[in-house]
């Protein structure tokens, strides 16, 4: 899979490296049983016209905590959380994509939600 950086456009920061999952299985798999996000992050791409439960995440079988951003298509965040093992959140809105970072990665980085990102 090829890795891009994400950036924060509005705040001029970078977030880390990403891969995409853009299949059924690589979204269903997700960072399942990882250990570190050494390789970088993931973004969930989602299908059109899911909803806001449709782009809920589950952190079953997740060794670690992540932090998530949620935006729409034009990658405008809609929502950010940080989620612990063993827990499932819905976003306030449908979101297009689901990016899983690094704990600290939003803080680190100033990212709000209504901040626009971009793939380098």
């Amino acid at each position: 899979m090829d890795k891009k950086i994400l950036k924060n456009t509005n705040k001029n920061t970078t977030l880390g490296e990403v891969r995409f999952a853009n299949t059924f299985f690589s979204r269903f798999k997700g960072l399942m049983l990882k250990k570190d996000l050494n390789d970088g992050g993931l973004v969930l791409e989602i299908p059109a016209g899911r909803g806001r439960s449709g782009s809920a995440i589950h952190m079953f079988f997740m060794r670690i905590p992540l932090d998530i951003i949620f935006t729409d298509e034009n990658l405008k965040i809609v929502d950010i959380a940080t989620c612990k093992p063993w827990t499932m959140y819905t976003p306030r809105e449908a979101a297009r994509n689901v990016i899983e970072l690094e704990v600290g990665s939003i803080e680190n980085s100033g990212t709000e939600i209504g901040d626009v990102l971009e793939y380098q």
